[in-house]
């Protein structure tokens, strides 16, 4: 195993502290395990999916309606 250092917020890190003791287990364990869960969840998952599959998400309002003439890539291009 690779030994890494990890800045966390003090309510996060006892949060794991008092789970891992509920558990019977060791924080670092409990710390490992949910980033591999993170891992497989997230990370493996968006590696496996197309941008057809994502959601889209709201940006806030149009600010200006795009004409059949917009050349919308153009702009982004000279910007």
């Amino acid at each position: 195993m690779k030994p890494i250092t990890v800045n966390v917020s003090e309510s996060t890190y006892r949060e794991f502290k008092e789970q891992a003791r509920r558990q019977d287990r060791k924080t670092a364990e409990l710390i490992r395990e949910a980033m591999e869960f993170y891992r497989e969840k997230k990370i493996r998952e968006m590696e496996s999916r197309s941008l057809r599959e994502l959601q889209s998400e709201s940006v806030g309002r149009i600010l200006t309606p795009l004409e059949s003439d917009n050349d919308i890539l153009g702009e982004m291009i000279h910007l």
